[in-house]
Parts: structure tokens; sequence; C-alpha cells
């Protein structure tokens, strides 16, 4: 695997992330240490994608 598929790979994963806490913040009774844990996956992988685009 190069690094961008690698990279791009680890967008794909953000993006369904991202979508995936909107829809359980939208979702009444939702869980917010599940909702905390999702954010801190998507900061983590944030993080991946800049140290490897550089």
């Amino acid at each position: 695997m190069t690094v961008q598929s690698y990279v791009q790979e680890l967008r794909r994963k953000h993006q369904n992330l991202s979508e995936e806490v909107e829809r359980a913040q939208r979702t009444p009774g939702s869980d917010d240490l599940a909702i905390a844990a999702m954010k801190k996956e998507k900061l983590r992988l944030k993080e991946e994608i800049a140290r490897h685009s550089n």
C-alpha cells in the first residue's frame, strides 16, 4: 500500500466516522461517552492524515 492510498483510506474512515457522529448527535438518547470516543478517534485519524501528508 502506498502512502497516498493509506492517506486516502484514513480520509475515508474519517469521513465515515464524521457521518456516524452526526447521526448519533441527532438521535435522542445517544450515548455521550460513545460520541466522545468517536470524536477522539476522528481527531486521531486527522492527526495521522496530517503526519503522512507532509
